[in-house]
């Protein structure tokens, strides 16, 4: 069975929106390689419809990117990516599926089926399952930004601390730094 590895960009206060980050070829490089590390994709439709909006465009060669923005997008266009959504049905990107029914039995049946492991990068998605403990670790890359705005990490909250042991620490040159968690044994 995979791991259900959590990733997403924030900033010292915690923001997600994914404007704040910094948008260089280092931040792209680590995301790229995250992904080229997991089996499939996972998001919720939000963050679905975000990225279906772009990154096929950029993929087909329909506008122009950097190299490291190119990368991703092809990369991404192979990769599976599976969708949690109450309201949409219809994912016609390439690779794309639906994960309708009972959550927990959806992604566990995911996991179990992904030997690579599952990269999940919606936020709010990311507050449910941590809800229903299916993360495994946790790689966030913290931009040396203030916002001063949200949305927020886990802004929706959680029933209970979750403990994390830390397993990496890594600096950027652009400043952020790539940390990487795994769920703490109690």
């Amino acid at each position: 069975m995979g791991l259900l590895t959590f990733s997403i960009n924030l900033t010292l206060d915690g923001c997600v929106d994914h404007q704040e980050g910094i948008a260089d070829d280092e931040t792209h490089a680590f995301f790229t390689r995250l992904m080229d590390e997991a089996g499939a994709m996972l998001w919720g439709r939000v963050t679905y419809e975000m990225m279906e909006s772009y990154w096929p465009v950029v993929a087909r060669g329909d506008t122009q990117a950097p190299p490291a923005l190119r990368e991703w997008a092809t990369k991404l266009q192979a990769k599976p990516k599976y969708v949690v959504s109450s309201t949409r049905r219809d994912f016609p990107w390439t690779g794309s599926h639906h994960i309708a029914g009972d959550l927990r039995t959806g992604v566990q049946q995911l996991k179990e089926a992904t030997p690579a492991g599952v990269l999940l990068g919606s936020g709010k998605l990311a507050a449910e399952l941590d809800r229903l403990d299916l993360i495994d670790e946790y790689k966030l890359l913290v931009h040396p930004r203030i916002a001063g705005h949200g949305p927020t990490l886990y802004e929706s909250g959680l029933r209970s601390t979750r403990r994390l042991a830390l397993i990496a620490a890594e600096p950027l040159r652009n400043g952020a730094v790539a940390m990487h968690y795994r769920r703490a044994v109690a």
